[in-house]
């Protein structure tokens, strides 16, 4: 990995220029991206020390990105974001980016938080939980695994995509829309598949101590039992 080397990732050509244009006077060598595609593939290619990752990417976007390449042992992520909503910033945070900035930002404030993020990266070694753990349900997310009560619980890949995404959401409602978004990383599946794997999701957490529950007309919430 070459630690000096900032990947910059938007479809916006002002904002690319704006942020090159800054963080090369801080000292960082710079690569550019403007669209999902590229951006995965630059990241293939370079191995940047950091993706300033802009969360409204045509292709795959900075969501389905973070998925990807964020994470414990993943390229450190600040995300660049128009949006105001709360879920699709802590959707990122959980997802793998580091911290995020939202738009119109000082360019002074976003090299700052740079600087941060890459100390942070340094010291800690990109340092996160391994585990997720509600009631009896504890997932180990580098393995894979899933057990209740210490039992392995037999998932299959999306199964376990799907649980976690719920696991990293306790009491909070998703609808159908989003959780295609942040398990499948596509929107392209038809709300039944959610309904079909919840379904298999709820027999196989018997016991567990947590549930889904169905909020009618909304989506569904994993909430502990009482």
């Amino acid at each position: 990995m070459q630690e000096s080397v900032i990947l910059v990732a938007d479809d916006d050509e002002h904002t690319v220029e704006l942020v090159s244009l800054y963080l090369r006077r801080a000292g960082y060598s710079v690569e550019i991206a403007f669209d999902g595609e590229e951006t995965l593939r630059k990241v293939r290619e370079t191995r940047p020390a950091l993706v300033v990752l802009d969360i409204m990417m045509p292709g795959p976007d900075g969501l389905q990105i973070c998925r990807k390449i964020g994470g414990r042992n993943g390229v450190p992520i600040l995300l660049l974001t128009a949006r105001t909503s709360d879920i699709d910033k802590i959707a990122g945070l959980r997802l793998g980016a580091d911290d995020y900035i939202t738009k119109p930002f000082n360019p002074d404030e976003l090299v700052a938080r740079v600087d941060a993020v890459m100390r942070r990266a340094r010291a800690n070694h990109e340092v996160r939980s391994k585990q997720l753990q509600l009631g009896h349900l504890i997932m180990d997310l580098d393995r894979r695994e899933a057990n209740v009560r210490g039992q392995a619980i037999s998932l299959t890949p999306k199964e376990f995509d799907l649980l976690a995404t719920f696991a990293h959401f306790p009491n909070v409602v998703l609808d159908r829309d989003r959780l295609l978004d942040l398990a499948w990383g596509t929107s392209f599946y038809a709300f039944r598949t959610v309904d079909v794997h919840v379904a298999r999701l709820r027999d196989k957490l018997k016991g567990s101590g947590v549930r889904i529950e169905t909020v009618w007309g909304t989506g569904y919430r994993l909430e502990e039992e009482v």
